[in-house]
């Protein structure tokens, strides 16, 4: 079927128009020859023969005349009395109406059943062309190559000059073309990307479509949450707008989107005009949206690279740690035990330096244990031989470690006075260190004269042991982050010893071994750190 075209095209359907009316009348003249053996059932098949081949040649419209001419000339020249369009006999009426009524509904069937083959053609380009995109998309290996062919893919199936993806970097103003299509004839010029930069970045930061006249004005089209109703779907970048103020667009600018967010914009120009179709329109929306998932593709192996990256930046950083505290440990073990030896003697006036010695050894030896530690923690390497242990015997042995950081501060322990004896689940020398890490918290970060409180008792299948002190507490910005490594938090004196990886060392003993390490602020100001490890029944003894 003939659609709209130039004069050619017009010209062609003139002289189809001409040809058809030709054997009309060649026919009529022939069955006049032969009038008198013809039946006028004859003469109706005849003519309901030409108005098919009309309607088959050129659509309805053709095959409408025709029977309406047939019509004429039947009644004319083939029902008494001839050469009148009077009719005499009842049964000739029947006869006309039924040739006319036939001649109507075989025509418009006809038309009709064209109408869904030329939709069925097109249904089935759009599916090759689908199959062509997917495959052109599956095969390339680089994401920005399956750009390309979604961009190409799109240009051909529209026939347009260019297409071109452009993709949001960093911030939603700024846009890198990395699709470019164009025809063999399409020439490419700078001065109009130039123009259309500022309207491309418009367009993906507001999520609308745009549309560039070829007088040099711009129509924007309503967002798509706007449009109604079956606009889009949720994931769906294609859309449904105003296409009617297209027939003279020399570029049309597409947002694409994913979920409601903006990846990109997708370009279609077209010299003199875009041209496309009602089915054009539809297919567009739909290829838009694969040109989304494309950018989305981009975008998410350009973040799984750059995942693996710091993933394999993090591994060598704890092989490094690991390796550089291991060796570290022997020289500093010997420092320490020269300067030991000469506080032993007792009789040189540098005594006092061998003491600072001692103690600053003693310092590096506890901030290379806390590296060695966090990196066994981060690589997997921890070994947790839990047992059923003592909550006494936890506190007491935390406290016995810490001594030397509790100095002459005042610790309280209080514990269940229902409970016989609280028992637990754990790996004891593991649990140790994270209690005491958590007492060296509480005695770094709380005025000297204040006591800390220690407190256990049994929550349902954990045993929880809770570190008191009235300090200054810690902000709610940062109440997740003082568990991240190498995390000081704001306002603390540079001379304060440690690099931050004691609590996130305590949470990760804890976490290894099934429980936690919680934040909470102390009513009346200071905080509260609690060791929450499995809680284990008491064993019943046999009775005799």
């Amino acid at each position: 079927m003939l659609t709209k075209g130039g004069v050619g095209t017009s010209t062609t359907r003139i002289q189809r128009w001409v040809i058809a009316f030709v054997v009309l009348a060649a026919l009529t003249g022939a069955m006049l020859v032969v009038r008198a053996d013809l039946d006028k059932a004859h003469v109706a098949l005849l003519f309901l023969l030409v108005v098919l081949i009309g309607s088959s040649i050129d659509g309805s419209a053709l095959g409408l005349t025709l029977a309406g001419c047939a019509f004429l000339l039947f009644d004319w020249f083939f029902v008494p009395p001839y050469n009148t369009l009077a009719v005499t006999n009842p049964l000739d009426w029947l006869v006309l109406m039924s040739f006319f009524i036939t001649s109507l509904v075989a025509s418009q069937l006809l038309a009709h059943a064209q109408r869904r083959t030329e939709e069925a053609l097109a249904r089935t380009t759009e599916v090759e062309r689908f199959s062509t995109l997917g495959a052109e998309t599956l095969n390339a290996a680089d994401p920005v190559e399956a750009l390309a062919a979604i961009a190409e893919v799109i240009r051909a199936t529209l026939s347009v000059d260019s297409c071109d993806i452009y993709v949001h970097r960093g911030k939603e103003a700024d846009l890198e073309l990395l699709a470019h299509a164009a025809a063999p004839k399409a020439i490419r010029s700078a001065s109009t990307v130039g123009r259309a930069s500022g309207l491309l970045a418009w367009v993906g930061g507001r999520k609308e479509m745009a549309v560039e006249r070829k007088d040099g004005t711009v129509s924007v089209g309503a967002a798509a949450e706007d449009a109604g109703a079956g606009a889009r779907n949720e994931s769906h970048s294609g859309w449904f707008l105003s296409w009617g103020d297209i027939a003279d667009a020399r570029a049309i600018a597409i947002p694409l989107t994913v979920q409601g967010r903006s990846v990109g914009v997708l370009r279609v120009a077209n010299e003199p005009h875009v041209d496309l179709a009602p089915g054009q329109r539809a297919f567009l929306n739909a290829l838009s949206y694969y040109a989304a998932l494309g950018v989305e593709r981009l975008q998410l192996t350009a973040d799984a690279s750059h995942t693996a990256t710091l993933r394999d930046m993090d591994r060598l950083k704890n092989a490094l740690l690991a390796a550089v505290s291991h060796d570290l440990r022997t020289p500093l073990t010997t420092v320490k035990a020269l300067a030991h030896a000469i506080v032993e003697r007792g009789a040189s006036p540098g005594d006092s330096n061998a003491i600072s010695i001692e103690e600053e050894a003693d310092r590096l030896t506890s901030l290379i244990t806390d590296l060695l530690d966090y990196s066994r923690l981060t690589g997997g390497a921890l070994q947790l031989v839990p047992q059923i242990e003592s909550a006494d015997d936890l506190i007491g042995a935390a406290l016995a470690a810490a001594r030397g950081i509790l100095e002459s501060r005042s610790v309280r322990v209080t514990d269940d006075a229902s409970a016989v004896m609280l028992l637990g689940r754990f790996d004891f020398v593991h649990s140790v260190r994270a209690l005491v890490n958590l007492i060296e918290n509480a005695a770094k970060y709380s005025a000297p004269g204040t006591p800390i409180e220690i407190g256990v008792h049994r929550d349902g299948a954990h045993l929880v042991i809770s570190v008191s002190d009235r300090g200054a507490g810690v902000d709610a910005a940062d109440q997740e982050r003082i568990f991240q490594p190498f995390f000081r938090a704001p306002g603390v004196a540079p001379s304060a010893h440690g690099v931050g990886l004691g609590l996130a060392i305590a949470r990760g003993l804890a976490t290894a071994q099934g429980g936690d390490v919680t934040y909470e602020a102390r009513p009346g100001g200071g905080s509260v750190f609690s060791l929450i490890l499995p809680a284990a029944e008491q064993p019943l003894l046999p009775v005799e």
